[in-house]
């Protein structure tokens, strides 16, 4: 039995890509301000790039765990955070973008033993003990691992509360044969609880999918079979965003929400979390009128197609828009890293900047700035809004396709940029003009900026997402006395 007057302790697992690392950081911190105990645990390439992003000595040895802590800052104002690494099962040096099928893999059948044994050892350590495990939806081992070492589970989902329930309820999807059939049904989805009619186009890529034998789909289907067994659900997103989704979940499960999860400053963290060195383009954007700037950016992970890529840089040429493209040298491959056509940087003159990576709330935050080109990550849409920023929507995959609807014809916040297979220059120039112009883009500007207030109220004291977390902290707290974790008064 644990030491009856310590904190409550949270061990807090993200999954390894930069969209889920972000959120789980700033939900570690919240958890620690509120008085409990956190170790985070990183994967070992996950450490090893943010390290060398930071321009610090990975360790010696090559395996990735060096010494580091990430939350070093973080402690210097008292917060209980530890931190450790594990490995995900390939070496550190490995391509996990280039290979992707095989790091979903070592994810979906290596990972959970060297989970087990981190756990195992933390649950083990005399006077420490652990009370919790926060470990994101899309693993497919949580409730299992809490279950052997006698932890309460709660699943952390990143991405929106829509796309969480259209996963939930994949059985209805299948039944009704929207899914996972040879010749599925194209007419709307009216049968998810709290969800009104969907085009078929608007679920994610992998729901779009006929052959779901692929790793990922093993992922999503274990992964949503493992939460059903969660003791709590935190989402981050707002109450206000999606109403009725929300509700139809809280009453199937023990649903939180309370996002958005950011730093506390937004445009800085006190937490390394980028996986690439940032470029400053402050002082470039310092030179240009407000609202006058393009941001474009296709996020940390999905690929675009080269002849996409080179439509994209004709139509923002086209477009005559001043803009930044955060362009990452793997974009379309890590064997294809300058895909720009000939001569483009050459005619762009100081309409733009071109780097591989930035602060991106930084950026977003920037008065240059009127609008976003954006894949639609989750990440990105809730950073964009809070910065009361329009968006184009150019989704590549998995919750981005749901994500884009909910931009462009729930909130109406934004562009789509294309619907058709083939993406022109002449409609993204267009779809740049309509989003940038003051004119057509005034209306996408006053929703964002409604849209921004509701999130800036949520976060507030007695806000939605606020309420959501205090309430989330209570509930567990009753349960960890429950099972005679901690006394009444930790």
């Amino acid at each position: 039995m644990a030491d009856n007057h310590r904190k409550p302790h949270a061990i807090i697992i993200p999954y390894p890509l930069q969209g889920h690392v972000n959120p789980s950081v700033h939900l570690a911190i919240k958890l620690a301000s509120r008085g409990f105990a956190v170790t985070f645990i990183n994967t070992q390439s996950i450490h090893h790039h943010t390290v060398k992003a930071l321009d610090q000595k990975p360790d010696g040895d090559g395996d990735g765990n060096g010494s580091y802590d990430i939350f070093a800052n973080v402690h210097r104002s008292g917060l209980d955070i530890r931190y450790t690494t594990v490995s995900d099962g390939l070496p550190v040096g490995f391509d996990r973008s280039l290979n992707h099928d095989q790091f979903m893999a070592s994810l979906l059948h290596v990972f959970s033993a060297h989970v087990e044994e981190i756990v195992g050892n933390i649950v083990a350590t005399p006077g420490e003990g652990a009370d919790f495990l926060i470990a994101d939806t899309f693993f497919v081992w949580p409730s299992k691992v809490a279950e052997k070492f006698g932890l309460l589970y709660v699943s952390f989902w990143t991405e929106p509360a829509l796309v969480f329930t259209l996963y939930y309820h994949m059985d209805l999807l299948r039944i009704n044969g929207h899914f996972a059939c040879q010749d599925c049904r194209e007419d709307p989805i009216d049968y998810i609880p709290g969800v009104p009619p969907l085009q078929p186009k608007d679920m994610t890529s992998y729901l779009q999918e006929s052959d779901t034998s692929s790793t990922c789909h093993q992922i999503i289907f274990n992964g949503f079979q493992d939460v059903k067994a969660a003791d709590f659900i935190l989402c981050n997103t707002v109450q206000e965003l999606e109403p009725g989704t929300v509700a139809a979940l809280q009453e199937q499960k023990p649903f939180y929400s309370i996002g958005p999860v950011f730093p506390e400053g937004f445009t800085r963290s006190d937490v390394a979390t980028s996986l690439w060195p940032e470029s400053d383009c402050s002082q470039w954007l310092d030179t240009k009128p407000p609202g006058s700037v393009l941001y474009v950016s296709f996020g940390s992970y999905a690929h675009l197609s080269r002849p996409d890529l080179e439509e994209i840089a004709h139509g923002l040429l086209l477009s005559k828009v001043d803009f930044v493209w955060v362009l990452r040298t793997d974009i379309v491959s890590s064997e294809d890293t300058d895909p720009l056509p000939d001569g483009f940087e050459q005619e762009l003159g100081d309409r733009a900047i071109i780097i591989p990576w930035c602060s991106q709330n930084a950026v977003l935050s920037h008065p240059a700035i009127g609008g976003f080109l954006t894949h639609c990550g989750w990440n990105s849409i809730l950073e964009s809004i809070w910065s009361g920023v329009p968006m184009l929507c150019f989704p590549l995959l998995t919750d981005q396709f749901t994500n884009r609807k909910l931009v462009v014809s729930d909130w109406k916040i934004g562009l789509n940029l294309s619907d058709r297979n083939k993406t022109t220059r002449e409609e993204v120039a267009n779809k740049i003009s309509q989003l940038m112009s003051q004119d057509s883009g005034s209306k996408f500007k006053n929703a964002v900026d409604a849209l921004k207030t509701k999130l800036e109220e949520a976060l507030m004291p007695d806000g939605s997402s606020t309420k959501d977390l205090d309430q989330f902290i209570v509930d567990i707290k009753d349960r960890i006395h429950q099972k005679g974790h901690l006394s009444n008064d930790a």
